[in-house]
């Protein structure tokens, strides 16, 4: 680690000495009023070299070829500027430019710089060589919103996000939880998890998925595509979340910003940042120290994360990039509660054994290169070297701590994919239109130790007791093969559809000791798989108005078959041999825009059909012997609606106020999610009696999931208060709904949680930030966990207060 923060330091340091200038580009933007326009984008056409203007609307381009050039200049509210020039080798040249007011974007720009906070957008038709034209989609802009960002508050991050559900149990922001339409939160599981455009986990197609989360503090935007990614991205019913992390200052040499909080309960959390652009060279790197005590008993944690990111403009046409990422975490797990300790006291806890850790190290290779004006290439390829370390008592919440040895299980995971992609437009019938193309491979490797005997002491400690073995020893390899080819065909100014294709291979492979009985090995039975199949998308878009269009979309998806499917839970379990991969398909229809510059919306109907589910089922062998079977039961549909409005009123009735603005935002969403034809068997005095699920909620997917704000903001000041009002939820497929004395099963009542954040910038560079989540300090809980990090109830957080300073250079 400390030669992680070395190479950075050395970095910075030997930056302006290792580059030797062959030319410079210098000048200044200003307006019609020759006031500094600032953040303006600075570009030469046709090449990957760009910068931005500084606060006095200056901007310098140094080191690129001789030649001729067209410089572009572009800013929201203002018309776009073209340059014409040539420049010579070690020649220093000035274009100052004065771009001309855009009226019909300046109204627009305008309510953007005066407006209530603004965190949701939605993605552009075409952009970083992908296309998100007829999907529905979103754009969490995080820096826009007021929101406990030091501990990445996913309720108010996703506030804005309609239908999104959260398992709110960890409250040290370390893992995240979230989902959408009735599937599981589960480590964000159905969500395929990327950041900056590749994957971040050890299985982007199901179990393990997201251990490992950035510091809100440094993304700059989570992009979310629903269910219709599978042709670019990836098979997830979920769809796409990709965490956008804050790119190079192209305005200054250095900048630097830190943040840091204190708040009740132990928290302190220090976030410092540092940014630059150089001639062809640009960086960014961070690093962020969070620890605490946990609002519960037994709720430690102590986080680490470091980031680094240096790009190298390696000719006017080719752009290389290299980014790496590390994470070390030491989290006490407090467990869950049954139903009456939660009554009596949700802050309690009988687990003071058990710990949580996931070293986690993701770095990545990245190129650009622009083939002609048309055609441009992106390659990505990355790793992941990880782990997953748990210790503690693991025997039902009702079952008291012996303080005797403690269970040990460990994964270690290795992976590394490549991505290839590009995009090109062409023109048919005097339209433009866009493809985009790309291969990927993946290959990922998980050795999975279980059930191992840990020591008898009460800290973290992942290492055997002397002479201990891991009873369950298994292998895991998964290689991902797939290409995917969709096209924009543009009919009119209006009218646009979508057609695309993805090819996947998947080889699965699973071996190694399932269990030591009386001393003998159990060894599992070796499953080697391999599929290949196609996936179809269609989509398309109808602008109604200049500001609002109407879209629709169908796509493919599939869940293949998990390890954890694979891997029985008891020796005399039988797995189908015949076990089919999960599939179905998301369908979309909607309308978004905006009306004038104080009123945005999106409202949407969504369809998602889940067959082939895997469950277990009890049978009878020849022999008359009953045995659990692990086979495909059935399948689930979730459909509902899903809205987002947010409102300005002072713009709509006055354009403009001294006194600040009144933002107002909802995003509401029903969802039923219900099963099919399910089968299920229960034994019962030794006999089989047969079910079925047909009509029962889909566990864990609560029907209603509204969230509700408003925020005031004047000059550099701004609050935003919030409501989240959730539904119940079942936690089982057969809804139960009087809990077991374990806690595992049993409903999960409906719930509102309010929270109140404020930020304010002195002198455009001090920053002080400041709220309270759980306002009325509601006691509810979103999950009860039949195994780690439970079991039992897990608790959400009570009330909780943060305050942050900050400095901006």
């Amino acid at each position: 680690m400390r030669i992680f923060y070395l190479l950075i330091v050395i970095f910075i340091l030997s930056l302006p000495s290792a580059i030797a200038q062959k030319n410079i580009l210098k000048g200044t933007i200003l307006d019609e009023n020759q006031s500094p326009v600032v953040g303006a984008s600075v570009y030469l056409e046709g090449t990957v070299r760009g910068v931005q203007t500084d606060l006095t609307g200056n901007y310098i381009l140094k080191d690129f070829s001789k030649g001729n050039y067209v410089l572009k200049v572009n800013m929201i509210g203002f018309k776009d500027a073209s340059i014409p020039f040539s420049i010579n080798d070690k020649e220093s040249k000035e274009l100052n430019i004065v771009l001309e007011e855009n009226l019909l974007l300046l109204d627009a720009f305008e309510f953007s710089v005066s407006r209530g906070i603004m965190g949701q957008e939605k993605l552009p038709e075409v952009d970083n060589f992908r296309i998100n034209a007829a999907r529905k989609n979103e754009v969490i802009r995080v820096g826009e919103i007021n929101a406990n960002l030091a501990m990445n508050n996913s309720r108010q991050i996703f506030g804005r996000t309609p239908g999104i559900s959260i398992w709110e149990n960890d409250g040290s922001g370390i893992q995240l939880g979230v989902a959408s339409r009735g599937l599981s939160p589960n480590r964000s599981w159905e969500f395929n998890v990327r950041m900056n455009g590749y994957d971040i986990t050890p299985d982007p197609m199901g179990y393990p998925e997201a251990y490992f989360t950035p510091p809100m503090e440094v993304v700059e935007q989570i992009e979310i595509v629903r269910g219709a990614s599978s042709l670019q991205y990836g098979p997830q019913f979920g769809g796409l979340m990709n965490f956008v992390m804050r790119k190079p200052d192209k305005s200054k040499r250095f900048s630097f910003e830190t943040l840091n909080t204190v708040g009740n309960n132990g928290l302190f959390s220090t976030f410092n940042y540092l940014g630059g652009t150089e001639g062809k060279w640009n960086y960014t790197a961070y690093y962020q120290k969070r620890i605490g005590n946990g609002w519960r008993e037994n709720g430690y944690f102590n986080t680490d994360h470091a980031h680094v990111e240096v790009n190298y403009a390696a000719s006017n046409k080719l752009k290389l990039g290299l980014e790496m990422t590390y994470m070390t975490t030491e989290s006490q797990q407090p467990g869950g509660l049954t139903d009456e300790q939660f009554k009596q006291d949700a802050r309690q806890s009988t687990r003071s054994r058990n710990w949580f850790s996931t070293p986690w190290f993701v770095p990545a290779l990245t190129a650009e290169y622009i083939v002609s004006e048309n055609t441009k290439l992106s390659w990505k390829t990355f790793g992941t070297f990880a782990e997953r370390n748990s210790v503690g008592f693991m025997r039902p919440i009702n079952l008291e701590d012996d303080m005797g040895n403690r269970q040990l299980d460990r994964d270690f995971y290795t992976t590394y994919g490549s991505e290839l992609r590009m995009i090109s437009d062409y023109r048919i019938l005097g339209k433009e239109q866009t493809l985009a193309t790309g291969v990927r491979y993946f290959n990922g490797f998980i050795d999975r130790k279980q059930q191992g005997e840990g020591d008898a002491g009460s800290n973290m400690n992942f290492d055997l007791v002397d002479g201990g073995v891991y009873r369950r020893d298994l292998d895991f390899s998964n290689i991902n093969y797939a290409a995917f080819a969709e096209n924009i065909f543009r009919f009119s100014d209006k009218f646009l559809a979508t057609a695309g294709v993805r090819l996947e291979s998947i080889q699965s492979n699973m071996e190694g000791r399932f269990n030591i009985i009386n001393g003998q090995e159990i060894p599992l039975n070796p499953q080697n798989r391999t599929r290949n199949f196609l996936l179809f998308g269609l989509g398309s878009e109808y602008r109604l108005t200049p500001n609002t269009e109407f879209y629709t979309n169908f796509s493919q998806a599939y869940r293949p078959v998990l390890i954890s499917d694979l891997t029985p839970p008891a020796t005399t379990d039988v797995i189908d041999q015949n076990l089919q991969d999960s599939r179905g398909y998301n369908f979309d229809f909607g309308y978004r825009g905006g009306l004038g510059t104080y009123l945005k919306f999106d409202m949407s109907y969504f369809y998602l059909n889940y067959a082939d589910r895997i469950g277990t089922i009890a049978q009878v062998d020849p022999n008359g012997t009953i045995y659990q079977y692990r086979t495909n039961l059935g399948n689930s549909v979730s459909q509902g609606f899903e809205g987002y409005v947010e409102f300005d009123p002072v713009t709509a009735f006055f354009k403009s106020s001294r006194y600040g603005y009144v933002h107002f935002f909802a995003s509401i969403a029903f969802i039923d999610a219900v099963y099919g034809d399910l089968a299920t068997t229960i034994v019962s005095n030794g006999e089989i009696i047969p079910g079925n699920l047909k009509g029962n909620r889909v566990e864990n997917a609560p029907r209603k999931i509204n969230r509700y704000g408003v925020t005031y903001q004047v000059k550099n000041y701004s609050v935003t208060w919030q409501l989240s009002d959730i539904g119940d939820a079942f936690s089982d497929a057969s809804n139960t709904l009087e809990p077991n004395a374990a806690a595992t099963v049993g409903l999960i009542p409906a719930y509102q949680v309010q929270d109140l954040s404020g930020s304010a910038t002195f002198a455009k560079k001090y920053i002080l930030k400041a709220g309270v989540n759980n306002l009325t300090n509601t006691m509810y809980f979103t999950r009860r966990a039949g195994g780690y990090p439970g079991p039992g109830i897990m608790p959400a957080d009570g009330r909780t207060f943060y305050i942050t300073l900050g400095l901006k250079l």
